[in-house]
């Protein structure tokens, strides 16, 4: 089994998840606003907690996987940023590859925190996969997260279509 690292910036902690993360990780992920565009629908307490048990089950399988974002301040959990394989039915593919992704409280949104979190999330993957791309797919209606992206270097590969809905590609 891999160790899941713990990562400290000025305001977050990215840390392995716990257990008793599940309570505030399946209201994040029932929050309309968190899910209009992580396929547009908010996911019941059995959709979170498959997802919730993919993030952690990453790290055994790749060596990589998600991070829980805990406030330094506050302490509470606020959200999610790493990397995952999914496999995804896309072209061009993006197996192989490192996909970034995050998903953060509304409560947290506007503050910087998704770059904060996900850039040091890439200075790990870099420094422990250097030779595997950066890759993440963004719905083109997100103008944050394509803007975090782009301050995280990340460039547009490609447009396409996943389950019906207009992405962009992108890879850093």
């Amino acid at each position: 089994m891999h160790t899941v690292h713990t990562i400290e910036t000025e305001r977050l902690i990215l840390r392995p998840y716990r257990r008793d993360d599940f309570a505030p990780y399946s209201v994040l992920f029932a929050n309309p606003e968190v899910t209009r565009f992580i396929g547009g629908v908010p996911f019941s307490r059995e959709q979170a907690w498959t997802r919730f048990l993919r993030q952690v089950g990453m790290w055994h399988y790749f060596g990589f996987g998600f991070f829980a974002l805990q406030e330094k301040e506050s302490g509470h959990f606020i959200g999610e940023a790493g990397f995952h394989d999914l496999h995804r039915v896309i072209s061009p593919t993006l197996e192989g590859t490192m996909e970034t992704g995050w998903a953060l409280s509304p409560l947290s949104h506007g503050r910087g925190l998704a770059t904060e979190a996900v850039g040091a999330a890439l200075t790990w993957g870099d420094q422990h996969f250097p030779a595997l791309k950066k890759t993440c797919i963004i719905d083109i209606a997100n103008q944050a997260s394509l803007r975090v992206a782009a301050k995280l270097h990340f460039r547009e590969l490609k447009r396409s279509v996943y389950h019906g809905a207009q992405v962009v590609l992108l890879e850093r």
